[in-house]
């Protein structure tokens, strides 16, 4: 299953496909009971979407029994074991892709030519992404970091590792403590070198937070000789190039969590100067109408806001009930995106923060 979204797979997804271009998105829960239903519903909402493959008449016979394969082919794929709080699975002819996300999805099926992507936008924002960069003399190991968890990255020839040559043992070093010495041998220098090279290659096409974390030695060994990696946030935590994913989330959960707190401080600043400048949107009906014009400069959600509307007439969203026939399941998330591609600013805070807004607000550029 994917995680990670870049500018490029989002290009990509973007892209007009032979019709129909499948889109199935399904709520999962992370937990007992909940997830108890995923199963069930997965495979009703799959059925769903091969009955309306079967029902439309512009859907020629081979490509419908190409695309059913497709999503055959992707159920196969799933491990609901490994469940987040949502998934989208993709169907086109000739391919499929399933996409686990960290924030909840209303359940519904859209065929069309392309794929339905405000989900998986939407959930990018949300998560605030980072990067962990783990030393040691033998081994750098890069993390994939979201809101409440980390994976390793396989990406950018990461994880890179060193032989050791004939008499030097660098692990042994660092079992007796003698670690500065270990991170002065040139070769383990040019090793965290090419790390360094290999981080910034990243960071230039997913620009996010970078921590590293290794023995104060390794740390400022890789400051002196690279450059990509300046400005990252250091944790001086040894192990962890060769630790698992929940060592590393407990490392670096009190500097995310500071961040976070930070975020939410200076997001509330802004609204309120904003709202002094008479450059403020509140609310769904407002920000909507905002975002539509490319007003919206900076856009603030509380994490788990959810409104299903309609169009009254074209002009203002009215309150909806979840399935009445022309309802936007998923407003907030189409507001989300239209921000994005128009430039905005889009921050996630938590519930309870913009209460006086009605859960949504924006700083406007004029």
């Amino acid at each position: 299953m994917e995680h990670a979204l870049s500018p490029a797979t989002l290009t990509e997804l973007r892209r007009p496909r032979p019709y129909p271009a499948v889109s199935v998105l399904t709520p999962t829960h992370r937990r007992e009971p909940d997830n108890a239903q995923d199963p069930v519903r997965l495979r009703n909402v799959l059925a769903e979407a091969k009955k309306q493959l079967e029902a439309d008449p512009a859907v020629p016979r081979d490509r419908r029994i190409d695309v059913v394969r497709q999503l055959d082919q992707a159920l196969a794929e799933i491990d609901l074991a490994h469940a987040e709080d949502g998934l989208v699975i993709f169907a086109a002819p000739g391919e499929h892709q399933v996409w686990s996300l960290a924030r909840s999805v209303p359940e519904r099926v859209v065929l069309s030519d392309t794929f339905l992507t405000r989900n998986l936008v939407s959930a990018q924002a949300s998560e605030r992404p980072f990067w962990v960069l783990s030393l040691a003399a033998d081994r750098v190991t890069l993390w994939n970091g979201g809101d409440d968890r980390v994976t390793e990255g396989h990406t950018g020839g990461f994880p890179l590792t060193r032989d050791h040559r004939d008499n030097f043992d660098a692990e042994r070093q660092e079992r007796i403590g003698d670690i500065p010495s270990t991170f002065r041998d040139e070769d383990i220098r040019h090793f965290l070198r090419e790390a360094d090279t290999a981080m910034g290659r990243i960071l230039r096409e997913h620009r996010r937070p970078l921590y590293i974390t290794g023995e104060q030695a390794a740390l400022s060994a890789l400051d002196e000789v690279g450059s990509s990696t300046n400005g990252a946030v250091h944790i001086p935590h040894g192990g962890l190039a060769h630790g698992t994913p929940d060592a590393v989330w407990q490392a670096v959960r009190p500097l995310v969590d500071a961040e976070a707190r930070k975020n939410t401080v200076t997001v509330t600043r802004e609204l309120e100067s904003a709202r002094g400048r008479k450059e403020f949107a509140a609310g769904v009906d407002e920000v909507w109408q905002n975002a539509r014009e490319g007003r919206v400069r900076l856009l603030a959600v509380e994490e788990n806001y959810r409104l299903t509307v309609r169009d009254d007439d074209g002009d203002h969203l009215v309150p909806a009930d979840s399935g009445d026939l022309d309802a936007r399941e998923d407003i907030v998330d189409e507001i989300v995106e239209q921000c994005l591609e128009t430039g905005a600013e889009v921050r996630f805070v938590p519930d309870g923060t913009l209460t006086d807004a009605d859960g949504i607000a924006g700083v406007l550029r004029y």
